[in-house]
């Protein structure tokens, strides 16, 4: 770690990089700090290509507890005021939702409001039986935000979607992985080195591959000939690649081939 924080860690080792939400005494709350200090996070995993994947994580229990609702109460914004604030936010998370690379969300404990919307801006999200997530965002009279009206409906369809913002309700982790929000479930000991496994599964990984398939799942409803023409494009850039020639080859040769899910040991 090259860098000092005051609200979260950020740490890379063997190519992943592992992004900790630490401020106990707000329950790691997106308050200005924390969202400035992840803002220099996500700028750098998006121009460090030696960073293969990313985890989003909390500490002290907790995933997120969503907004810093002390400090909007004092803060007394008006509607410039609060324009400005959400675009300050949209800057570093547009990059985080176009990250050409995996992110994965290992959540334990509460991810409320914007905390959620902070989960669901990952690819893979694993949970624990003590996972809770809440769109919380009705209770204090406000819109969800940190993408959750691009994100939520696209994974669980806009009626659920429309029920769970509006309804403000508990959803735990089970409930989780059976509304497809969550990937897998782990005791809260095996989430961590489990994210962790999944990540370096993705340092083996054809990145441009991963940047392709990101692309083409992100395009919001596109049309049949624009589907076949990204896939046309994309197969012609990644049959050109190193990562494309060594795997044919260890496959030829019956070798193990280079990308395992989750990394060998």
């Amino acid at each position: 770690m090259d860098e000092l924080f005051k609200t979260i860690r950020f740490d890379v080792q063997d190519q992943v990089g592992t992004l900790t939400l630490d401020n106990p005494t707000k329950r790691n709350a997106l308050d200005l700090v924390m969202r400035e200090e992840i803002s220099r996070v996500v700028a750098r995993v998006h121009s460090d290509q030696r960073i293969r994947a990313l985890i989003i994580t909390g500490a002290n229990d907790h995933f997120c507890a969503g907004g810093d609702l002390r400090g909007i109460a004092t803060a007394a914004l008006d509607n410039a005021a609060w324009r400005q604030r959400m675009q300050n936010l949209h800057e570093w998370l547009r990059l985080l939702l176009t990250l050409d690379r995996p992110v994965i969300a290992a959540v334990d404990g509460a991810a409320a409001g914007a905390g959620f919307s902070l989960a669901l801006s990952a690819d893979f999200i694993l949970v624990t039986p003590r996972t809770r997530f809440c769109m919380s965002f009705m209770k204090v009279g406000l819109v969800p935000d940190c993408g959750a009206f691009y994100t939520l409906p696209r994974i669980v369809g806009v009626q659920r979607a429309r029920e769970l913002m509006l309804s403000a309700r508990d959803v735990d982790g089970a409930e989780a992985l059976k509304l497809g929000i969550a990937m897998e479930m782990h005791e809260p000991a095996q989430l961590l080195p489990r994210a962790q496994a999944l990540a370096s599964s993705f340092v083996h990984a054809s990145p441009t591959v991963v940047s392709i398939v990101k692309r083409a799942l992100a395009t919001p409803g596109p049309d049949l000939a624009t589907l076949l023409e990204l896939e046309a494009s994309g197969q012609a850039l990644a049959a050109g690649t190193q990562e494309h020639r060594v795997a044919v080859g260890r496959f030829l040769d019956k070798q193990p081939a280079p990308f395992q899910w989750p990394a060998r040991s």
